[in-house]
């Protein structure tokens, strides 16, 4: 009952219309020929930050907000489901997936390390390994539920997601231009350049960029290289959970903790059955992934609403240079495995 009066309270419909806008503009700006490397998700999030200008809105719609950033999200990661076809995955055949999770399970432990070792702080360290290791924004996002926090730290750790979601997006954005500037110099078979892009760049529209830069043969190895790491994203959302929370929890309590399993990442899976499996016309398909973006765009957009831009500023530098150097050694890495073995 609770829940649908808020659907119906003046903050959320405030909310609601304010993240909608965003996301539609965010649509709209990333579907054009130089901020389709951005992506919509990230201009949402932009579009968001900037509504900041105008305080007294964003007060009133507080609630609506808060609720948008945190079941949106995951409404959005469910739907996004539909976009792994897990037939073309099978068919990229096993290489494709061991280099996924390789790829996957090796830059996370590694961006992790370095970030902790420049003395980031633990959660920040986790989401920025995360974007850069699996899937950029909706990484970050899948992830972060399994951070459980005090209700004290919440607008800390939403200050968190934001700069890992920058993070990654800016650097995936810069080195969707270095390797498509590089191609001359790789001799790379179209097959294999879209292997390296979607083995190495961080959101799928840096992927689709970069492999649609090298030809349509080149554009289908990165979608399906790129996908095969979206797919790991429930297992290591799982998996982080488990993690963090053993690494956080007191010992006289440890026995009393339950184990934080992402509900909203067996949808996700769940979907991407549906949408293999389940007879339905392309068309639906599509829509089904449009209204995922748009939902992800919203969440996305709240957070924005809520970021506080001192905190965001003074605690990203160390957490970018981590990222930046395990995102140069994942590129020189999928180089060489491209090569060898595509």
């Amino acid at each position: 009952m609770n829940m649908y009066v808020k659907f119906f309270e003046r903050g959320f419909i405030y909310a609601f219309l304010m993240t909608l806008v965003c996301s539609i503009i965010g649509t709209l700006l990333g579907g054009l020929p130089y901020l389709s490397i951005i992506g919509a998700l990230v201009i949402s999030l932009i579009l968001g930050m900037l509504f900041q200008v105008y305080r007294p809105a964003i007060e009133k719609a507080e609630v609506g907000i808060g609720f948008i950033s945190n079941k949106f999200l995951r409404l959005g990661i469910i739907l996004l489901g539909f976009k792994l076809n897990l037939v073309d995955l099978a068919h990229a055949g096993v290489k494709t997936i061991l280099v996924a999770a390789v790829v996957v399970t090796g830059v996370i432990i590694l961006t992790y390390n370095i970030t902790r070792k420049l003395g980031v702080n633990k959660r920040l360290a986790i989401l920025t390994a995360s974007g850069t290791g699996i899937c950029g924004a909706a990484a970050v996002m899948g992830v972060s539920p399994q951070i459980k926090v005090d209700k004290d730290q919440e607008h800390e750790k939403r200050n968190e997601e934001v700069l890992a979601v920058a993070i990654v997006a800016i650097l995936g954005t810069v080195f969707t231009l270095i390797e498509i500037s590089i191609k001359p110099l790789l001799h790379m078979s179209p097959s294999q350049f879209g292997v390296m892009a979607g083995g190495s760049l961080h959101e799928i529209a840096h992927a689709i960029a970069t492999g649609g830069a090298g030809g349509p043969v080149s554009l289908d190895a990165a979608i399906i290289t790129k996908l095969s790491r979206v797919l790991l994203l429930a297992p290591a959302a799982l998996i982080i959970g488990i993690w963090y929370q053993h690494s956080e929890k007191k010992a006289d309590d440890a026995t009393k903790q339950k184990l934080p399993i992402p509900w909203f990442m067996a949808g996700f899976l769940a979907a991407s059955v549906i949408g293999t499996f389940v007879p339905m016309s392309a068309n639906v398909l599509d829509f089904l992934v449009k209204l995922a973006y748009l939902v992800l765009g919203m969440a996305m957009a709240a957070l924005g609403m809520t970021v506080n831009f001192k905190a965001f500023f003074s605690s990203g530098k160390n957490a970018v240079l981590a990222a930046l150097s395990s995102s140069v050694i994942l590129l020189l890495f999928m180089i060489v495995v491209s090569k060898t073995f595509f």
